[in-house]
Formats: C-alpha cells, structure tokens, sequence
C-alpha cells in the first residue's frame, strides 16, 4: 500500500488495483479508516480530532487524490500529496 501523504501522525494510504468507489486508508495511531474521496463517507473509526484534519486535507487535494487513486488501480506508484500545514 503506497503512502501517498502524512501530517500530524496521520498516515494517507492507497492500496493498488483496489475496488470502487475511490477512496484512501487512513491510520493515527491504533484508529483506521476509509474515506470515500467523492464524498467524505467514512468506514472505520478516527477520533473527530483527526478526521477534522483528514477532510480538510482531502478538500483542499481533492483533484489530487482522484489522479493518485487512478495510477493506483493502472498499478502505478502514485505521486506524493503535501501535507497538511
């Protein structure tokens, strides 16, 4: 699962040839989820702290992420996505 971004302990993953809709993992600490990157919809647990964090990085990277889960499913390493500041 390639990393594509990390910030404030939050860990960005993308898993390659993974199924739809698009989404990314993401890990803090012992908490994992996924977030649908169309529209925010969450499975997993994340502390509302972190998810804050997580929803504000993927709006402001949204196109970004969208290119980087389809050069993951073609199997190609996605470019990395500057963090959070």
């Amino acid at each position: 699962m390639p990393q594509i971004s990390s910030f404030y302990g939050i860990i960005i993953f993308l898993n390659f040839a993974d199924h739809l809709p698009p989404h990314f993992h993401a890990w803090y600490g012992d908490y994992k989820c996924i977030v649908n990157i169309k529209d925010g919809v969450v499975k997993g647990e994340m502390p509302s702290r972190a998810l804050k964090m997580i929803f504000e990085w993927m709006e402001t990277h949204r196109d970004e992420l969208q290119l980087a889960w389809e050069q993951t499913v073609r199997g190609e390493h996605p470019n990395k996505i500057e963090p959070l500041k």
